[in-house]
């Protein structure tokens, strides 16, 4: 096969058969396709798109151009994916909640992408915590614990990782079919049985309008269970952080106190117990999304997914007494204040994404790929629509590392608010897509 005949076909808008895919993302597996080959390729799909079965082959490519893992365990292996947002940090708890369910959950999860936070970088704001074990270790800790949470090893699709790295320096990553298959190559990589697909939508996210969270959401519905993989997706609101706390250590500490049943807030709490819920159905743990709510409830009230949690930080090389004091185990900002807003009111709207960029001005994210990230700060006690800001009320308080970080940090909090009267808040559940 000539890799320019590839480009040539889905350039003049041609559907590729499973012969050409294959041997392309083989060739870019071994090399033997060029960077220029592989940018061609990549923008040639940005403009003529894929159809269900080319998006599905290409997936499948994707996956099997490294190790499929195989699982024998006494459960359903299951899973949850984020497109994600501002103060996401569902997976921290969802995966000990669902392993108290009896699954089992091995979760490859991914660092920052652009204002966006990511799960490895919260874990690694743990001492000691293994993101990156083998995948020896990565089962063991599966088995025995019920969920490990890592990053993707050089082992599972890494097809995927050469052409992400080339779609982020030539303006493809928008391209749906190209986030289908990345996204579906790891997971289908990880040898799982049943999936759901958190897709945020807003001023936050990734798509930041309904019908881009849509498009995007039905093409992994599809393109997954085209593949064998069980999988359903919600769309879900970004317009405002999710969990009031957004920078790695400040997640974990807030998901710390959620599994202790500390911090109650009704958004986390409605959409990790709805992304829960599709999987103990799909996997046949639960009848109905009402059932399979009581159990991931009961799973959390009861300790039981925050004794999950604990063993599986000690198991993957963090302390072993981090539930019982998690701030010794984590760096603090130097400087933690306060930042009101200019005039009293209730919040009516959240430039969302301005909050994520307040947390990489501070040095919480990344700007670069190979940046390194402070995990000590970021925003916590964020407000949310329709809460009051007033001379006693702040904005939320900035953990930064100098004053310098701290003023460029607080000009584009203050600016990513708006105080008036009541908004109409919006359900954090939007919409749900199945197969």
């Amino acid at each position: 096969m000539l890799p320019q005949e590839v480009i040539r076909a889905k350039r003049d808008g041609n559907e590729l058969t499973s012969t050409q895919v294959n041997e392309f993302i083989s060739g870019l597996t071994s090399g033997s396709v060029t960077e220029g080959q592989v940018a061609a390729f990549a923008m040639a799909v940005f403009f003529k798109g894929m159809s269900a079965d080319e998006a599905v082959g290409l997936t499948l490519a994707m996956r099997d151009s490294g190790t499929v893992l195989k699982w024998d365990l006494p459960g359903p292996v299951v899973d949850k994916h984020s497109t994600g947002g501002i103060g996401d940090n569902i997976s921290l708890m969802l995966a000990p909640m669902l392993a108290a369910c009896d699954c089992f959950v091995p979760m490859i999860s991914g660092r920052g992408l652009g204002h966006t936070g990511g799960t490895l970088d919260k874990l690694d704001s743990i001492a000691g915590y293994n993101t990156a074990p083998g995948l020896e270790l990565f089962r063991k800790v599966t088995r025995d614990v019920g969920c490990a949470i890592i990053g993707q090893t050089a082992d599972l699709a890494p097809a995927d990782k050469r052409l992400y790295g080339i779609r982020d320096v030539t303006a493809t990553v928008e391209s749906v079919p190209l986030i289908t298959a990345s996204i579906l190559s790891k997971k289908l990589a990880a040898g799982l049985g049943h999936l759901v697909m958190d897709v945020k939508f807003g001023s936050g996210a990734f798509m930041d309008t309904l019908e881009d969270a849509q498009t995007l959401a039905k093409s992994l519905v599809s393109v997954a269970n085209g593949a064998g993989l069980k999988t359903t997706a919600l769309i879900t609101d970004m317009d405002q952080p999710l969990a009031p706390y957004a920078g790695n250590a400040l997640e974990v500490l807030h998901a710390v106190g959620f599994l202790k049943n500390e911090i109650i807030n009704r958004r986390v709490q409605d959409i990790t117990v709805s992304l829960g819920a599709e999987l103990l159905v799909s996997a046949g743990l639960a009848s109905t999304l009402s059932a399979a709510r009581l159990q991931l409830e009961k799973a959390l009230h009861s300790g039981k997914a925050l004794e999950i949690f604990a063993k599986m930080v000690a198991a993957l090389g963090g302390p072993k007494d981090f539930i019982e004091r998690p701030e010794t185990h984590m760096k603090t900002a130097a400087i933690i204040k306060p930042i009101f807003a200019d005039d009293e009111g209730v919040v009516t709207k959240i430039a969302t994404r301005d909050l994520g960029l307040a947390v990489i001005e501070l040095g919480g994210g990344r700007r670069r790929a190979d940046d390194k990230i402070d995990h000590s700060v970021g925003l916590s006690q964020l407000l949310g629509v329709n809460f009051v800001a007033d001379m006693n009320t702040p904005l939320c308080f900035i953990h930064a590392r100098d004053e310098e970080a701290f003023a460029r940090a607080a000009f584009l909090v203050k600016s990513a608010y708006r105080v008036g009267e009541l908004a109409a808040e919006m359900s954090p559940v939007i919409e749900r897509i199945s197969p």
